[in-house]
């Protein structure tokens, strides 16, 4: 699930890169620092503190600090550890420029202050990374992923056709009350949860290859970030379809974690897999068997959210 944490949903890639604002915070951090040890006089006129001895230590040391975080964080990935660190070392040269600000004046304390406001201006960017970091590092704890397949008997052209109308999936995928095609690529879903509440998002196609495969995701601000792809392969000696599906979700915390929790059930994976069953009866039968055997077992709840059985298209009738 590799492929649909960092492609389809980059903000919750597994596991080692985090959102690209703190790596790119890093590499500041790298040409500060660099430039801190490098350059300490030119760096201490520039600042307004070259009349401090204090400087040629100060600076130095900071430095060194700066070019630490940079390597920590380029090397993690922009891990929130490594991101916090930096807003730590921000507070520091805020409380030393501040200290600066007061012991000086004309040019020299106009040049510290700007700086000051500098420094501030990379804190807040400091702190949004940290936070975005912190955010993502705890949805991709959260984050449930379901790799399974089925064989359909049905060619891929038509197991693709079927399932590139988004509108179909309510009829096979037991979690969703209903989807609405907004144009080719966009979506509306809801999903019914417990007591009535109902969990609705927006969601795209990001990669569409007809007869192979089709990708989606969430759009940003939906409370359930999450995204899938299911693949379509010819089945070994002429056996129909191999219908592949990987799914992604994260779960937020609190009450909606624990009504999605129920949504998609304490197994998510035998639910897919019960799903896939139903996309195989669908696609080879028309509709899809209540019985005791059937994908939905004699389970009370699942027998409660069993649709009644749609017809099959016209098209895919044999």
């Amino acid at each position: 699930m590799n492929r649909i944490d960092g492609v389809l949903l980059p903000e919750l890639e597994d596991p080692t890169r985090d959102p690209l604002l703190p790596r790119a915070l890093g590499w500041l951090s790298l040409a500060l620092g660099a430039g801190a040890v490098a350059a300490t006089g030119p760096l201490a006129r520039l600042t307004g503190v070259d009349d401090s001895p204090q400087a040629r230590t100060l600076i130095p040391a900071v430095g060194a600090r700066e070019l630490g975080h940079g390597l920590g964080l380029v090397l993690s990935g922009g891990r929130a550890g490594w991101a916090w660190s930096r807003v730590a070392g921000d507070a520091v040269d805020l409380t030393l420029h501040a200290r600066a600000w007061a012991d000086r004046i004309g040019e020299r304390r106009r040049r510290v202050a700007l700086t000051g406001a500098v420094v501030a201006g990379i804190t807040a960017l400091d702190l949004i990374a940290a936070v975005g970091a912190t955010r993502a590092h705890r949805a991709r704890g959260r984050m449930i992923r379901v790799d399974l397949g089925v064989t359909v008997n049905r060619t891929p052209a038509e197991a693709y056709r079927y399932w590139r109308d988004v509108e179909n999936l309510p009829r096979f995928l037991s979690h969703l009350e209903a989807v609405r095609a907004d144009d080719l690529r966009r979506s509306h879903w809801i999903a019914r949860g417990p007591a009535g509440r109902h969990i609705e998002w927006d969601a795209e196609i990001v990669d569409d290859q007809p007869n192979r495969s089709i990708a989606w995701r969430s759009l940003p601000g939906a409370r359930v970030p999450n995204a899938g792809r299911v693949r379509f392969v010819p089945a070994p000696g002429d056996r129909g379809t191999e219908v592949r599906v990987q799914l992604g979700y994260a779960p937020p915390g609190g009450a909606v974690g624990r009504a999605v929790a129920k949504l998609f059930g304490e197994e998510p994976e035998q639910q897919v897999r019960d799903d896939l069953r139903r996309f195989k009866q669908v696609l080879e039968t028309g509709d899809v068997v209540r019985s005791e055997g059937s994908p939905d077992g004699i389970s009370v709840r699942q027998q409660v959210m069993q649709r009644p059985a749609q017809p099959l298209p016209a098209g895919l009738r044999r």
